[in-house]
């Protein structure tokens, strides 16, 4: 699309946070950083390695020095850098059952110094939300836990580590994502929950976030009726000027959510779910998929360009909209350049490695029944129990936990089940049965297999990578949550079977 050169045409490009196909910036990319596009975000198809990726967000800033570039990296079970095989540091949840505050820190710098590695400005991290509903499909181990005081000291730990990298840090979901039963990504969630609740709940979390010095914040597509009983926060004047601006005070970056999530979609175009964002109160748009060609963005930049001139948005909003953007990258570049070290990593390094590894051990839990038998005698089946987690976490084959006891037990074989019509393999002979669960407990159809499971093998050992639920086989192993680090530590206890950390749990069953 040829380029305009309006100012009003620039302020409007420079409120987009658009996703895009390949390795290496598409020519559409170019054109529009060129024509004042103020952010992109990377997925893992975007990444191969922290080389790359370097090579790719130089290729942006020589079209545009000042461009956001953001990405997904919480740990855990939604990482961006290292979705091939899983993170080196588990997730929040790990982190809320440890409950260091300092390791917190120190897991969020390790991230940090890997995306500044790449330059990367930005993350859409951490996770803010109090998982206050344990069938939460969406929220679960991304949150550091239910308690609101937990989460919002692990909270303002995460910023402080991650920023102290010069990566700016982005709490989310405002104003809390924890206790709702939807996945946004699917349909509208609801947050049912009174005003009283939701200022002691929900909220803590996010003012800790704003006095630990967040330079964003993202909000949820959530409706909540104690706070605006008739449009998502997303598009709520109410929710993300009134209380996020004037009560809590927070004065950086609010980006929204990605607009082609269903929570949002499903009511409006997405120029008009951007132009009802900025009028709101949003400052950038995420947008995780464009058009192969770019058009859908420079359809975004039309549609807020018309409802300027139409008045339906004042200029002066974008205008203060397109400033903090800017005032986001101004930010990073001044950190960037007090840190830039004369070699730049091009891996996770070996003390960050064992940090994860190490905070992975400290919160495993493990309940033994006297028939247990760790450490495995023989390399195991080990079935994969995976139906889809949320739409947050890159798809694939959920596996670690196989190609973790092959290295050390080879002869393992795994076998996956991803839906409820897949029957489970053969269990009959004395090889060792490794059953692994995500979220069992949200699931009947996993429970009524796992129970099968341990009828035909009551010596089968349970993994639990989710929310721990009743404890069932010989052995029952809670990782609070999904990581090559969880995972690595899980096999070399099963293989090894060396005794669990203190603060963890050995009981009889």
């Amino acid at each position: 699309m040829p380029a305009r050169s309006s100012s009003l045409d620039r302020l409007a490009m420079t409120v987009l946070q658009p996703g895009f196909d390949g390795v290496a910036p598409p020519a559409w990319l170019r054109g529009a950083l060129a024509d004042g596009l103020g952010g992109t975000v990377l997925f893992a198809r975007n990444i191969v390695d922290v080389g790359q990726t370097a090579a790719l967000i130089a290729a942006l800033r020589e079209e545009n020095p000042a461009v956001v570039v953001a990405a997904d990296e919480e740990g855990g079970a939604v990482t961006r850098f290292e979705a091939a095989l899983g993170s080196s540091w588990p997730g929040n949840r790990a982190l809320g059952v440890v409950d260091d505050v300092v390791r917190t820190e120190h897991v969020a710098r390790a991230i940090g110094r890997l995306l500044a590695a790449a330059d990367v400005t930005l993350n859409y991290a951490p996770v803010a939300d109090v998982n206050a509903n344990p069938a939460n499909p969406v929220i679960g181990i991304r949150s550091f836990g239910p308690d609101p005081d937990l989460v919002a000291r692990h909270t303002a730990a995460w910023i402080t580590g991650l920023q102290a990298e010069g990566v700016a840090a982005c709490a989310k979901h405002f104003p809390g994502h924890g206790d709702t039963v939807t996945d946004s990504h699917l349909a509208l969630a609801t947050v049912h929950a009174s005003l009283d609740v939701l200022r002691e709940r929900d909220l803590p979390p996010f003012r800790a976030a704003v006095e630990a010095g967040v330079r964003s914040i993202m909000c949820g597509h959530l409706l909540v009726p104690a706070l605006d009983p008739d449009v998502p926060a997303t598009l709520s004047r109410r929710i993300l000027t009134g209380l996020l601006r004037e009560e809590l005070g927070f004065d950086g970056m609010l980006v929204t959510d990605a607009i082609e999530m269903r929570a949002v979609a499903a009511l409006h175009s997405p120029g008009e779910v951007a132009v009802r964002a900025l009028t709101a109160g949003a400052d950038a748009i995420c947008v995780g998929v464009s058009s192969p060609g770019g058009e859908s963005v420079y359809a975004l930049r039309d549609a807020i360009v018309e409802a300027v001139r139409d008045g339906r948005l004042p200029e002066e909003r974008l205008a203060e909209a397109a400033a903090r953007v800017l005032a986001l990258a101004d930010w990073h570049a001044a950190q960037a350049a007090e840190r830039r070290p004369a070699e730049p990593a091009t891996a996770v390094d070996r003390a960050a490695e064992e940090l994860g590894l190490d905070t992975a051990r400290a919160a495993m839990r493990v309940v033994m029944s006297d028939a247990a038998s760790v450490p495995l005698s023989r390399p195991p089946l080990v079935i994969h129990v995976a139906p889809r987690m949320s739409r947050a976490v890159e798809p694939g084959a959920p596996a670690g936990l196989t190609r973790e006891l092959a290295e050390l037990l080879p002869g393992t074989e795994g076998h996956t089940i991803m839906t409820e019509a897949t029957a489970l393999p053969d269990l009959s002979g004395d090889r060792p049965v490794v059953l692994v669960v995500h979220d069992a407990g949200r699931h009947a159809w996993v429970r009524e297999l796992v129970a099968t499971a341990v009828r035909a093998r009551p010596d089968a050992i349970v993994v639990e990578t989710g929310i721990p639920a009743e404890a069932v086989g010989a052995v029952y192993v809670t990782t609070h949550g999904v990581s090559r680090a969880s995972e690595r530590v899980v096999a070399r206890w099963l293989a090894g079977g060396e005794e669990p950390r203190p603060g963890q749990e050995k009981a009889a069953g």
